[in-house]
C-alpha cells in the first residue's frame, strides 16, 4: 500500500504520496490561510489541510493513479505549536506558534517545580505556552500540538500525541510518560497520551475517506515534528548519518545508538525505533546572510571567494542577541566586526563563522557521548553553494553532501513503512 504524508508548515501545507518502498509518487501544496498572528484559529489549519488533500487526490487522478492504493497517513507539524480543544475537537483557545514567547509568569511557575536544567523551562518553552492557553481557555478537554490537531480531525479522536511533538512540552521520550510535576501544573486529563513514532492512532474517518475517494481501510499513524520529518526524507537510518539544515537557522540532527541530552547546551534526543536522533538548532544561518545580501549578491560574491585561505575574521554570525545551540545563552551577542572593505571577504567571514558553529555542534554531540558523524547530508537554501561547502568541509573534516530529498512531507509519508513502533522493535 502507498503512504500519504501531511506536512503542516508555517506558510503552507504539503502532501506527498510515496510507494511501498518509499519512492515519491506525487506531491501537492496549498498556502496556509491568512491569520492574525495574535489570534490564530486552528480550524484554518484544518481547512487548508483538507484543501491540500483534495488537491493531492485530484493530482493523483490526473496522473492516472488510483487514490484507493493509499493505505497509510502520517502527519508532521511545527514543534511546540499548540491549541486547546473541547471534547468535540473544536478549538476553545487561540493557537500559539512554536516561536511565541514572553510567558514570564508561566516560566516562574515551571521553575518552582521543574528540574534544572530541563527542556520545558523558560518563558519561551512549549510548556509555558500550554500553561498560558490553559489559563485563557474555558473548559478545555485536550491539549494538542499542531500535528495532533490534524491527526485528531483525520481520526475523530482526541487525547493523543507523539513523543516527538510532546518532547519540548516536557514528556519523557523513552517512556512517553508525563512527569508528575508537569501533571500538577495543568488541569486534570488535559495532557495527551503519547505514542512512539509510527504507532497506530486509528482508522481514517469513514466520511472523509468517502469524500476523498480513499479506501475504508486507511490507517493513521503517530507522526513527528517538521524537522525530524525532514531528516527522514534526507537520510538513511544508519548510525552516524547526520543532516545539517541550512535554512533561516542552522539545525543539526544525527542518528546515534544512545540517547544524549544536555538541555543546558540546547541538545536533546528523539527516539527513532531502537535508535536516537540527537540534535539542536542554532540561531545562525540564512537569516544572517539575507540580512546583509540579496540572492543575486550571494551568488556573485560566492563566485569570487578563494577558499584556499582563511580570512581570520572571528565571527559569530547572529542577527540579534541570543543563541540556543551549541551554547544556550539568550543574551549571547552577535560578533560581526570588524567588517572588511571587501564584501567578498565579509561574506567569506560569515560563511566561516557559520561553519565553525556547525562543527562545534557536532563536537558537542561527540563530547556528550553521541559519537562523530560519518556522513553529513545538507538541506536548505545554502546547501548547494559550492564555496560554502568547501569552507564547511575544512572545519567539519569531511565534505558535506547534498540530500536528494528534503521535504518533510516525504519523510513523514515514509514513517508507516519504516516499522519503527515498539512492537516492531521487539
Amino acid at each position: 500500500m502507498q503512504s500519504l504524508g501531511i506536512d503542516i508548515g508555517t506558510s503552507g501545507i504539503r502532501t506527498a504520496v510515496v510507494s511501498p518502498n518509499g519512492e515519491v509518487v506525487s506531491m501537492a501544496r496549498v498556502e496556509q490561510l491568512e491569520q492574525d498572528p495574535e489570534s490564530i484559529n486552528a480550524d484554518l489549519w484544518w481547512e487548508a489541510t483538507r484543501a491540500c488533500l483534495v488537491r493531492q487526490i485530484e493530482k493523483l487522478i490526473s496522473e492516472g493513479r488510483e487514490p484507493a492504493e493509499i493505505g497509510h497517513i502520517c502527519v508532521d507539524g511545527t514543534s511546540g505549536t499548540m491549541v486547546l480543544t473541547d471534547g468535540d475537537l473544536r478549538p476553545v483557545s487561540r493557537a500559539l506558534m512554536y516561536n511565541s514567547k514572553g510567558f514570564e509568569e508561566e516560566a516562574r511557575r515551571i521553575a518552582a517545580v521543574a528540574p534544572d536544567p530541563h527542556i520545558a523551562r523558560g518563558s519561551g518553552s512549549a510548556l509555558a505556552r500550554a500553561l498560558r492557553l490553559a489559563n485563557e481557555a474555558s473548559q478545555p478537554r485536550f491539549l494538542m500540538h499542531q500535528a495532533d490537531f490534524i491527526a485528531a480531525r483525520l481520526t475523530r479522536q482526541g487525547g493523543f500525541s507523539d513523543v516527538m511533538n510532546a518532547l519540548k512540552t516536557g514528556v519523557e521520550p523513552e517512556t512517553g510518560r508525563w512527569p508528575e510535576w508537569i501533571v500538577s501544573l495543568l488541569p486534570d486529563g488535559l495532557l495527551p497520551k503519547t505514542l512512539q513514532l509510527g504507532e497506530l492512532l486509528g482508522p481514517l474517518r469513514d466520511d472523509l475517506a468517502r469524500d476523498l475517494g480513499l479506501s475504508a481501510n486507511v490507517r493513521v499513524y503517530a507522526g513527528t515534528t517538521d524537522s525530524v520529518a525532514a531528516f527522514l526524507a534526507a537520510a538513511p537510518l544508519e548510525p552516524g548519518v547526520a543532516v545539517t539544515s541550512l535554512g533561516s537557522t542552522l539545525a543539526i540532527k544525527m542518528l546515534a545508538s544512545k540517547r544524549v541530552d544536555a538541555p543546558s547546551l540546547g541538545l536533546y534526543s528523539h527516539r527513532v525505533g531502537a535508535s536516537w536522533l540527537v540534535g539542536g538548532a542554532s540561531n545562525t544561518g540564512g537569516r544572517v546572510l539575507r540580512h546583509f545580501f540579496d540572492d543575486a549578491e550571494l551568488v556573485e560574491l560566492s563566485r569570487q571567494i578563494d577558499t584556499s585561505f582563511e580570512t581570520g575574521l572571528d565571527y559569530y554570525p547572529l542577527v540579534e542577541p541570543g543563541e540556543r545551540f551549541p551554547v544556550n545563552d539568550p543574551s549571547l551577542a552577535p560578533r560581526l566586526s570588524p567588517r572588511p572593505e571587501s564584501d567578498v571577504l565579509f561574506l567569506q567571514g560569515i560563511f566561516e563563522g557559520i561553519a565553525k558553529i556547525e562543527a562545534r555542534c557536532y563536537q558537542v554531540i561527540s563530547e556528550a557521548g553521541g559519537g562523530r558523524p560519518t556522513r553529513i547530508l545538507s538541506a536548505g537554501g545554502s546547501a548547494r553553494n559550492r564555496k560554502f561547502a568547501e569552507i564547511r568541509a575544512r572545519y567539519l573534516g569531511l565534505m558535506p553532501e547534498i540530500a536528494d530529498q528534503t521535504e518533510a512531507a516525504i519523510g513523514v509519508a515514509r514513517v508507516p513503512l519504516m516499522k519503527l513502533s515498539p512492537a516492531d522493535d521487539a
